[in-house]
């Protein structure tokens, strides 16, 4: 059986969805989801066969969720959509399925029918191409923090970086964790990498202190000390302009 996560912002919505593929007894829906980065958490946890994925929600909509997942490991999404058949093109296109709302259930079932036979034959014939509909740029990070959520604006991120406890973004006020890789900023943002465990801004370098054995650190605008690499100073002094 396919395990599944539902993602819209109607509870109406998600409950009757989850009831209509628990009803075609090949999927087990394990959880349900009323917003993008409540979804992203649970992608990343529960690791879904399937997500169901709504495309209009605020603040981050399907579409903007579906850029922060990683090519490599993403389920496998059906959109629920009301949109018209002119977007639905796209969709189409790029080998994604999708659901119009209301969802018809024999609609619904013949899209179960090609997940079970995709998972069956443990390949898809005709892969999701994700790079052809999903933004090439973040502009906002989910992140939480203090027992809150958070939208970040990335033109106003000093830095981010990765520890043992994950994964956390720096701004002039605050620092939150986010559920993105460092690999998600660095191919999604503008900020760079100058560590294997750091992204910074270019606009928030104050100072670079050379130090001996190729190494380097920077100063941001708020004093905060980030390490470079030998292996990334060259890059950095060039996008820089320093010879």
């Amino acid at each position: 059986m396919l395990t599944a996560l539902v993602i819209d912002d109607e509870l109406f919505a998600r409950e009757e969805l989850a009831e209509l593929l628990a009803q075609t007894g090949e999927i087990d829906v394990v959880d349900l989801a009323s917003n993008a980065i409540e979804g992203l958490q649970k992608i990343n946890s529960l690791k879904p066969d399937v997500v169901f994925l709504d495309i209009q929600m605020p603040q981050i909509s399907g579409i903007e969720l579906l850029s922060m997942l990683d090519p490599d490991t993403m389920p496998t999404v059906v959109f629920v959509t009301a949109f018209d058949q002119y977007a639905i093109q796209a969709f189409e296109d790029n080998a994604f399925d999708y659901l119009l709302k209301p969802v018809d259930p024999c609609r619904l079932k013949k899209t179960v029918s090609r997940l079970v036979k995709v998972a069956r034959f443990n390949a898809q014939s005709e892969p999701q191409n994700i790079a052809a509909i999903a933004p090439t740029h973040l502009d906002q990070i989910p992140c939480v923090g203090h027992n809150r959520i958070m939208i970040i604006a990335t033109e106003n991120v000093e830095c981010a970086y990765s520890d043992i406890s994950g994964v956390h973004v720096r701004t002039q006020n605050q620092t939150a964790s986010t559920q993105l890789t460092l690999k998600n900023l660095e191919e999604k943002t503008d900020l760079i990498r100058c560590h294997r465990q750091y992204l910074v801004s270019i606009k928030a370098i104050k100072e670079i202190k050379l130090l001996e054995n190729g190494l380097a650190e920077i100063l941001t605008l708020t004093d905060y000390e980030i390490p470079v690499s030998r292996r990334f100073l060259k890059a950095l002094k060039e996008t820089l302009g320093i010879q």
